[in-house]
């Protein structure tokens, strides 16, 4: 941001601006393409999980619009299709609904993954703001999410939606312990809550052979990147733990009364989660922008495709998810936060606190 309003003010027509409109103008330009991002995000991640899982269930997926020669064609159109019948559905308010309720939880939700991307540095520059307590300012506002959901089940007056709503706020208020408490495992190796330092810190090679990345870094931080991940797929609602949207329970859950740009602001904010989990795994186990081969191929532009890269593949595995487990129960649900890795996260924090005391 600092960047951008600078260059701003060494442009020539620009440079007689007050300084506050030159703020608003940089404001509006770096959320405008975050938006953009979050919403392109959005319908290339729902065109690859459609196309993946169709490969896993040995079938074509969507083969309807756009371009391409395999089968006539390669359905790389159809999500921007279904956005645009989204936009132009009608918005339906049930007349028993609380309306100021209905209406504002998508909004609270979205809000709550987007104000997330201000602190996730893509390369060593792309970064809004490098603040000195993002890991904090990052696991804050993404929790803020949880409001939304609740206002949606309740302001629906749908009892399948009321439970929906209850069971995604239970499950995303349990895992975010053990999440959190991954966190402090890398935060105590750095020293620092910045997210430009954690992946500083991992510069250089481990052993010689392996990149310095916190994955590798000790057997505790191993096992906690795995829970981290874990725990994040789950605050996600996605499969196996998607409880809150069962569809042979509770028909769509907590957003079962939604239509239209309404229903899609829940999917926005679902697919941007996605991307945050997977962008904070990687910033603080793998490496973020760093490269796989310390001293080679560390530009910004690497750093962007590195970071990029190891985010998807992450995504990738979230999806994959998907057609590999089953949906857990409620009890098994809880039972693997509470009794497994709450208990382990401690242990983890304990071991790596050992860990650096004794052999660094």
């Amino acid at each position: 941001m600092e960047l951008l309003l600078q260059k701003f003010s060494e442009v020539s027509f620009l440079s007689g601006i007050p300084s506050a409109l030159l703020f608003v103008f940089a404001a509006t330009l770096i959320a405008v393409s975050l938006f953009m991002f979050v919403a392109v995000n959005a319908i290339v991640a729902v065109y690859a999980e459609r196309k993946i899982s169709a490969f896993m269930q040995d079938r074509l997926g969507p083969m309807g619009q756009g371009v391409g020669l395999h089968a006539g064609k390669w359905g790389l159109l159809q999500t921007v299709a279904d956005a645009i019948k989204l936009l132009i559905k009608e918005d339906i308010i049930p007349s028993l609904a609380d309306r100021k309720l209905f209406i504002l939880a998508p909004f609270i939700l979205f809000i709550g993954a987007f104000i997330v991307f201000v602190g996730i540095p893509f390369n060593q520059h792309i970064l809004v703001a490098d603040f000195n307590i993002g890991v904090f300012y990052i696991i804050a506002m993404s929790s803020i999410g949880v409001i939304g959901i609740i206002l949606a089940g309740y302001g629906s007056n749908n009892k399948w939606a009321l439970y929906g709503a209850m069971r995604s706020a239970a499950q995303i208020i349990s895992y975010e312990i053990p999440l959190a408490l991954s966190l402090l495992t890398v935060i105590m190796l750095v020293g620092s809550l910045k997210m430009q330092d954690i992946i500083i810190a991992q510069h250089g090679l481990i052993w010689g052979i392996l990149p310095n990345w916190f994955i590798f870094n000790n057997p505790f931080t191993f096992i906690a990147f795995f829970i981290f991940f874990i725990s994040g797929v789950a605050e996600v609602n996605r499969t196996p733990f998607d409880l809150p949207e069962a569809e042979s329970e509770l028909v769509a859950g907590f957003h079962t009364e939604y239509s239209g740009m309404r229903w899609a602001f829940f999917f926005l904010a679902e697919y941007a989660n996605m991307f945050i989990v997977a962008a904070m795994s990687a910033i603080l186990f793998l490496g973020g922008w760093q490269s796989p081969i310390p001293g080679y191929m560390d530009s910004p532009a690497w750093g962007l495709f590195w970071f990029m890269g190891k985010a998807i593949f992450l995504i990738f595995v979230m999806m994959w998810f998907r057609w590999t487990f089953p949906r857990l129960r409620t009890d098994q649900l809880m039972q693997m936060c509470w009794k497994y890795f709450l208990p382990i996260s401690f242990i983890n924090i304990l071991g790596v606190g050992l860990w650096d005391l004794w052999l660094n």
